[in-house]
């Protein structure tokens, strides 16, 4: 089995470049002695958000966004006696989100 190895910048920037000149993800692959799947990835990420770049990320995604957090932390600061089950139904009928009370962690 083949072993992995990651593209630096440079050569993600380079990619990038010589399919935005025209050239095709077969030419490409092609001259540079990489995958075609791995060219069209790049050129699919970099169309969707601009960026090139690796995102690294440890964990699991999170489920709600900074304002729902802080919204969660309101809600329990305005209400103490409210249990993680009032507050994962307020939060999924206020912005559609919808956490488990595992999730959701009341502010002490």
């Amino acid at each position: 089995m083949a072993q992995r190895k990651h593209l630096d910048d440079f050569l993600r920037g380079r990619i990038i470049g010589r399919l935005e000149c025209g050239r095709t993800q077969l030419e490409v692959s092609e001259g540079l002695g990489i995958a075609q799947s791995v060219i069209s990835r790049l050129w699919k990420r970099f169309q969707d958000d601009g960026h090139v770049s690796r995102c690294y990320s440890t964990g699991r995604p999170r489920v709600t966004t900074p304002n729902e957090d802080r919204y969660l932390a309101v809600t329990a600061k305005r209400n103490r006696r409210s249990t993680a089950s009032d507050l994962s139904r307020q939060l999924s009928s206020a912005t559609g989100t919808a956490v488990s009370r595992q999730t959701v962690v009341p502010v002490a």
